[in-house]
């Protein structure tokens, strides 16, 4: 049965590639979105937005503006958020008022609407459990460390120790791995999260909460340099500049492809046991950052440009986080399609297309000057 949706933030990357699959299949979709100039760099209707969508343009936190929206509306997926780890740690009010504060005028006006949809589906982050699941080698015991001292940091010691010094071994993070939040951005996300499983167990309202881990693909904001690190590095690389890697590169991360993303959006929407639900969403396979910089000088032939380990760290950053998917298999029957050399390979060919601004030494001078980075 075809339903009207709504998709806050849904002009971005990843809302507006959901937004085709739920055309494709044949329901209505509005999307909410303010048109940030960070993200989109004239301020105006993108040209990958699908004709067929219902762009309002407004802020998240309007509240006129999302008693209009949700007029009539079936499923609301909830994407509307600042994006940002680093920028994050210097611009607190506004990623605490966009994300936080938007997340609560969003669920008010569904009160004060009297309009309880049939389901909410919110855009959550695996930058809520801040270090990753692990396992001290000579015991065998899985531990939940606590984030890495700045102190550690400073002094270019990049492994996750136990009390004891011992280097521990990352394992595939679950949703029961306690959060240990380490960022401006990770704890707005968790509020987010949050927010919407309060409201749905009190007003009967159906919530999933899906924790992405690293996206992308196609459509990434490449002159934003707090956006996913793929686009950073590849909007270097289209500058004919090498890649800035932080630390010694060897950060293990999940990348997962924006297609495998939206089929877990869509399996979120129809399928009951994911209800009340937080649920970790990623590619199932772990990959260094030194790694994906490499496939991407590769796939873009710019093999000339050795990636630079910058031996750098950036306040906010953990070492290891991969998912454990077994949850997203069982109740979503989630399994991801899209290979890293496949998914890396399409998102060359789009690239090649593309112009960017490189904004990553801009990006490292604010970090610097707010003591963020050394």
């Amino acid at each position: 049965m075809s339903k009207q949706i709504l998709i806050t933030g849904g002009a971005g990357f990843v809302g507006s590639h959901l937004a085709d699959g739920l055309l494709a299949t044949g329901h209505s979709v509005r999307v909410l979105d303010d048109l940030t100039p960070q993200v989109h760099e004239h301020g105006t209707r993108p040209s990958y937005l699908s004709d067929g969508v219902e762009l309002i343009v407004g802020d998240v936190r309007d509240p006129n503006r999302l008693r209009d929206v949700l007029q009539g509306v079936d499923v609301v997926y909830h994407f509307a958020a600042t994006v940002g780890v680093g920028q994050s740690m210097y611009e607190i009010s506004r990623y605490m008022s966009v994300n936080t504060q938007g997340t609560a005028e969003l669920l008010q006006a569904m009160l004060d609407v009297k309009h309880t949809p049939e389901k909410l589906i919110v855009a959550s982050s695996m930058s809520i459990y801040g270090e990753g699941r692990y396992t001290k080698p000579s015991t065998g015991e899985a531990v939940a460390p606590p984030v890495r001292p700045v102190s550690q940091l400073r002094a270019g010691e990049w492994e996750v120790r136990d009390a004891d010094g011992e280097v521990l071994t990352p394992l595939p993070t679950d949703e029961t791995k306690p959060s240990e939040i380490n960022s401006v951005y990770a704890l707005s996300k968790r509020d987010q999260e949050q927010l919407c499983l309060i409201y749905g167990r009190n007003y009967g309202l159906p919530v999933t909460a899906l924790r992405f881990f690293n996206i992308y693909g196609t459509r990434q904001a490449l002159s934003n340099p707090y956006t996913g690190v793929a686009a950073v590095f590849a909007a270097r690389l289209l500058n004919g500049k090498p890649p800035i890697v932080f630390e010694d590169g060897e950060q293990m991360r999940d990348f997962v492809s924006v297609h495998d993303i939206v089929r877990a959006n869509m399996l979120a929407m129809e399928r009951p046991e994911s209800n009340d639900q937080v649920i970790n969403i990623g590619g199932g396979v772990p990959i260094t950052i030194r790694r994906v910089a490499e496939i991407l000088c590769k796939s873009l032939k710019r093999e000339d440009l050795v990636p630079v380990i910058s031996n750098r760290y950036r306040a906010g950053d953990i070492r290891h986080c991969f998912a454990d998917l077994t949850k997203a298999q069982q109740l979503l029957g989630y399994k991801p399609q899209v290979t890293h050399d496949d998914g890396f390979h399409a998102l060359a060919e789009w690239l090649a297309k593309q112009e960017a601004e490189d904004k990553a030494e801009t990006m490292l001078k604010e970090l610097s000057a707010y003591g963020l980075t050394a």
